[in-house]
């Protein structure tokens, strides 16, 4: 029997909440399937709404249930730990990576959307950067482009660095209305955070998140997404 090769796994992670994950990860697997790789993607913790399952659900065009994308779902929008205690449940980290490991071998290239950020309490004792480490996959850093995303895309790079993921990158996700740092926060991230590869989106319409317009967004910004595919950085350990 022959084994399939070790599927390629990225983790989008965010400096905040709302910061662009969500679409960011649907608009990377639109393009891979686009493109001809057999993408699948997950979220596998999921506070509040299910609005973000149900875009993954389509986007992927139904090949996962719900239940595969979003193994563990808590109806309080706030961090998956508080909730999970709450609840009275326990989910360990051996289980989420059952979970993204299986998917994984059914992919060319996973992709896993993070809750929050990158030191959010998932479970007990663990945060999203520890699922990176056992994963041993690359990073995205989705931020929003406004006033403020240099120091908060750059505490999150520090932190990646110091856990040893040398080649994260980070993609700026435009607003409908620009501020005056827009101009300028690729470049001085690119500055500050050296090496860091930083780029940014467009604003793709309020109804972004929905997929329809994902779809059509994947083709409107392939030439930037093929970009963020590129040459991966990959857990130099």
């Amino acid at each position: 029997m022959t084994r399939r090769p070790s599927a390629r796994i990225i983790f989008i992670t965010g400096t905040d909440t709302g910061a662009g994950k969500t679409v960011l990860t649907g608009l990377l697997l639109r393009h891979l399937r686009n493109s001809g790789c057999h993408a699948l993607a997950m979220k596998p913790f999921c506070s509040g709404g299910l609005g973000d399952v149900n875009l993954l659900r389509a986007l992927q065009d139904g090949e996962l249930s719900d239940r595969e994308i979003n193994p563990f779902y808590f109806p309080e929008p706030v961090a998956p730990l508080v909730s999970a205690r709450a609840h009275g449940r326990r989910i360990l980290l051996t289980e989420v990576l059952r979970c993204a490991r299986g998917l994984a071998r059914r992919c060319d290239c996973l992709l896993i959307e993070g809750s929050g950020g990158l030191l959010v309490p998932l479970g007990e004792g663990y945060t999203a950067l520890d699922l990176i480490l056992r994963l041993r996959c690359e990073v995205m850093v989705a931020a929003r482009n406004r006033l403020g995303v240099i120091n908060h895309a750059l505490l999150t790079l520090r932190a990646l660095r110091g856990a040893g993921l040398p080649h994260p990158k980070v993609v700026l996700m435009e607003a409908r209305r620009a501020d005056p740092s827009a101009a300028t926060n690729v470049r001085m991230l690119e500055e500050l955070g050296r090496p860091v590869e930083a780029r940014s989106l467009p604003f793709l319409g309020a109804r972004c998140a929905s997929p329809a317009v994902a779809r059509r967004s994947a083709l409107r910004v392939r030439t930037a997404l093929a970009g963020l595919l590129a040459a991966p950085g990959t857990v130099g350990r």
